[in-house]
């Protein structure tokens, strides 16, 4: 279910556009169900701790072929429902300290917060807060205290944190001391992003196909929280800015790793339809990997990852006009050719340091007479409008209604035909 929007605007954080301009992320599904084929969220299976020893645990070869495809940030899974603790916590017996991999001795949210930083990605860690078969979460004060330790080891012993995941599934009816839980969170890190939960930054777009309504817009005053439940919560009193994030499986149905789906793994095709359905409606992309049984990105889904990221870069590394070579009359922009060319793309970036104003806008050419190529709504962080192939003499972008001063911080023009 959307996000009930707010025809007014918000105003964004510096940290909240940073957040923004990351764009493209990659989500990590790694942990004891990886060792255990065909297990279902809540199936109340066991998973024995002896199953967890990867073979090549390699947290690097993660965010080395992350950052080579273009993402700018991980989201690792820290703790999933199943309560298995991804880091030596002092208050879990199920983790990977009784675990045979490295005798007991290791820790793979520090494997990969080191990974992130050595190739320059932003850190995200996911944290479940339902957490099943785990017998106090039927007590609300004594799991708040379990849950708020949790946080507390994850955001003190490992340096700053960028974002923490809060997933929303099996949560449903449970009742959290958000206001204490929020209050250790921002103390020990103020700068972190909180997702979907409590007090959040950005927000889930309600679905997990990788696909954003249109509009899309920044400001909302109720959200999704959960795949569980139609229901939305709302935000604030006022309405909020919290632009939305579309996760999505790199397989067909799995977000661990499985043998079964190897051959589900997404087409270059498919993934950049994604992409513009999500990215390209002004949204964040998390696509998901789940890490093999050798503890390495499965070589099906890393080749496929890079071959995404080199498509993304064939088609907008190279614009044929930017926003300088665009004239500015009121609120059209337009561009003469001087020679001729063929186009199929204009990517349009709202400035939003004092909120999203665009409400309408058209994009139009002369080419042996007027013609029109798109019409949308929403720009906010970015719109990819695609269009058949035109042979360009002029071609305008009109903003038709807005709510405010307009500014654009980008503008480009792309031929992305094949050579």
């Amino acid at each position: 279910m959307p996000a009930k929007d707010y025809h007014s605007t918000a105003i964004p954080t510096p940290r909240q556009l940073q957040y923004q301009d990351w764009e493209f992320g990659i989500f990590l599904h790694f942990g004891i169900r990886t060792f255990f084929e065909g297990h279902r969220d809540w199936d109340g299976k066991p998973m024995p701790l002896d199953g967890f020893n990867p073979s090549a645990f390699d947290a690097d070869q993660w965010a080395r072929t992350a950052a080579e495809a273009g993402a700018a940030y991980m989201v690792f899974v820290a703790k999933h429902h199943d309560g298995f603790a991804n880091w030596p916590s002092a208050y879990s017996s199920y983790s990977v300290s009784q675990t045979p991999w490295r005798d007991g001795k290791g820790d793979v949210v520090r494997d990969f917060v080191d990974a992130c930083r050595a190739h320059r990605l932003a850190v995200g860690i996911y944290y479940s807060p339902a957490e099943w078969g785990n017998p106090i979460f039927e007590h609300p004060h004594q799991y708040d205290d379990h849950f708020i330790n949790q946080i507390s080891e994850l955001l003190q012993n490992y340096g700053d944190i960028d974002i923490l995941w809060f997933d929303g599934c099996g949560s449903e009816g449970h009742v959290y001391d958000w206001n204490r839980i929020i209050a250790t969170i921002r103390r020990l890190q103020p700068n972190i992003l909180i997702f979907n939960m409590g007090d959040p930054d950005f927000r889930w777009v309600g679905n997990e196909a990788g696909i954003a309504p249109q509009p899309c817009w920044n400001t909302v005053v109720a959200v999704p929280f959960s795949v569980q439940t139609d229901n939305l919560e709302t935000v604030d009193v006022e309405p909020r800015w919290l632009p939305a994030e579309c996760d999505c499986r790199m397989r067909l149905q799995n977000w661990f790793f499985e043998e079964a789906d190897t051959h589900t793994v997404k087409s270059v095709d498919e993934l950049m339809g994604l992409y513009y359905l999500s990215v390209g409606r002004g949204c964040n992309l998390l696509l998901n990997i789940g890490p093999d049984r050798h503890g390495l990105l499965p070589e099906p889904d890393a080749t496929r990852l890079l071959e995404f990221g080199a498509e993304i870069r064939r088609r907008f590394s190279h614009p044929v006009a930017t926003l300088d070579d665009f004239e500015r009359t009121d609120t059209t922009w337009s561009f003469a050719a001087s020679q001729r060319l063929l186009v199929d793309h204009l990517v349009i970036e709202e400035e939003l340091t004092a909120g999203e104003h665009i409400r309408q806008f058209t994009i139009e050419c002369e080419a042996g007479g007027r013609i029109l190529l798109a019409q949308g709504a929403n720009v906010g962080h970015k719109a990819i409008v695609r269009f058949p192939a035109v042979p360009l003499g002029t071609l305008r972008l009109r903003i038709d209604k807005a709510d405010g001063p307009v500014n654009l911080r980008a503008l480009s023009l792309y031929s992305t035909l094949q050579s």
